[in-house]
């Protein structure tokens, strides 16, 4: 249900990743009608005003007669659907085009209901309106990506229809759809805002919380594997740092190794003053992650409040221009998680390389291979993840430093948001990817401690990645174990199969 208010996070999930559908609640067609009295009545004063019945962005000074308006919302959304490049993903287009829905649907922009209403009909249609990967600077909105949603909407352009892409009137039509002819206003009010950048940005949320989850699991393994100690994550140690984030890592790793046969078998006079920095600051940089999640979490939510348009309609009657579409608070947090994405693949892929070299695995076999020599082992499972996670270093490199002006010097600074999104979400699956090949290796390696047994929280997850990929043995195409391994990882089960064992309540 779409109201007045904000979406939450789950339900824009729900409806760009799942498909739910959704319908305008009677609050909101009321906001729309009365947004919509207002723009009809300022449409018919001879006085110019912004996006009613003139023209856009430095061509704002030219006033249009009314007999020309809906031209020149068609003209709009035509020139704006410059978008260029590869196809942006489906739930990516449904998550913005429910986020532009729920903008019109709290009554500032100016719509009328019908319009809403024939979005929502497209969005439940399943049609998905063909959207570029090129096209959005992130300031005036996402403009090239909205525009390419909008055409579809009256008639133009292209859709994909259960993956197949074909011209828009011809799938409306199938669908018993009928294209809309825009009035004063709405052309520009279905292509201002920031809907792109948001959309990506809560499907980057909604990844990341499980691969936090992951990352620690995959630490855990990785200290069991290589002989570490849990003392270092003790609660009392973790306080003398107050950090969030750190906090909760440290306490997911005490869990995760709570009575692990491995970790007690070295617990006393194993010679080892002190781990491995990947291995014992691993709560340090997981918990830095974790804090920019929770912050960009905030900034996503108040984004989910906001109704962003310009002009604004408001409820004393004006339209006003203002700056909201800005994307610098979404496009700030967007390059932050990649950052942090970053910190936590090159720590992983650090864990995972102390596991293949002899000198420093305390007692494995060079690159855990069967008859090192004959066998290459694991050598180049590293090799992928270290591509990977030097990839995920230069995603690091912010996108919402640069600006480039356009539209004749107007709008001379820009978020550059959306690049900061495509970005993330690159980086997003390559975290899960690297963290993937860390839980291959270190479960390898404890395989290899036989007969020492891992605890009963790690040992759930490694029972469940040998459901789909066998244990030690001599070398075999590796591929398919890196899939199944990154398939497990993202689907949820191998976290799922060792935090369920944590929360039995007794996982020693």
């Amino acid at each position: 249900m779409i109201g007045t208010g904000p979406l939450t996070r789950a339900e824009v999930v729900a409806v760009a990743r799942h498909g739910v559908e959704v319908r305008l609640s009677e609050a909101a067609v009321s906001a729309l009608a009365a947004s919509r009295a207002r723009v009809d009545a300022l449409a018919a004063q001879a006085d110019g005003i912004y996006g009613v019945s003139t023209g856009f962005g430095a061509l704002a000074s030219r006033s249009i007669p009314a007999g020309e308006r809906a031209r020149l919302q068609r003209s709009l959304i035509r020139s704006h659907a410059a978008g260029n490049g590869a196809l942006v993903e489906p739930e990516v287009v449904r998550g913005l085009m429910l986020l532009r829905i729920a903008t019109l649907a709290k009554g500032y922009s100016g719509v009328h209901p019908a319009t809403a209403q024939a979005y929502v009909d497209l969005l439940n249609s399943g049609l998905i309106p063909v959207v570029h990967e090129y096209g959005s600077l992130g300031c005036s909105g996402d403009l090239a990506p909205l525009a390419h949603c909008a055409l579809v909407l009256i008639g133009e352009g292209e859709v994909l229809d259960a993956g197949r892409r074909r011209p828009a009137a011809e799938a409306l039509a199938a669908r018993g759809l009928t294209p809309v002819v825009l009035a004063e206003k709405e052309g520009l009010a279905l292509i201002n805002g920031t809907d792109g950048m948001l959309a990506q940005l809560v499907l980057a949320l909604a990844d990341l919380e499980s691969l936090l989850d992951a990352a620690d699991l995959a630490a855990a393994l990785s200290v069991e594997g290589q002989l570490a100690t849990d003392k270092v994550f003790a609660a009392d140690l973790m306080a003398l740092r107050p950090q969030v984030g750190q906090a909760a890592s440290a306490a997911n790793l005490r869990h995760l190794l709570a009575g692990s046969p491995i970790v007690a078998s070295h617990r006393v006079g194993d010679g080892v003053v002190q781990d491995a920095y990947s291995l014992r600051c691993s709560p340090q940089v997981h918990g830095s992650l974790r804090d920019a999640v929770d912050f960009a979490t905030t900034i996503a939510e108040r984004e989910l409040a906001a109704a962003i348009d310009n002009p604004s309609v408001l409820d004393d009657g004006r339209v006003s221009s203002h700056g909201n579409f800005h994307g610098a608070p979404l496009a700030h947090v967007l390059d932050f998680l990649a950052i942090g994405i970053a910190d936590v693949a090159s720590i992983s892929e650090r864990r995972t390389d102390r596991f293949l070299d002899a000198h420093r695995n305390r007692g494995l076999p060079p690159f855990l291979a069967d008859d090192p020599g004959i066998d290459s082992g694991l050598m180049i499972a590293q090799y992928t993840q270290a591509g990977i996670t030097s990839r995920l270093k230069q995603l690091a490199a912010p996108a919402s430093v640069d600006s480039i002006p356009s539209s004749a010097m107007q709008e001379d600074h820009v978020s550059m948001g959306w690049n900061a999104a495509r970005k993330l979400r690159q980086a997003v699956d390559g975290l899960a990817r690297v963290l993937a090949i860390e839980i291959l290796t270190a479960a390898r390696g404890i395989d290899l401690r036989s007969p020492l047994q891992p605890g009963r929280a790690t040992g759930a997850a490694i029972a469940v990645l040998r459901e789909q990929v066998d244990g030690p043995g001599p070398d075999r195409f590796l591929a398919p174990d890196i899939e199944a391994a990154y398939q497990l990882l993202t689907s949820g089960a191998l976290v799922a199969a060792a935090y369920a064992v944590i929360e039995e309540g007794n996982p020693a």
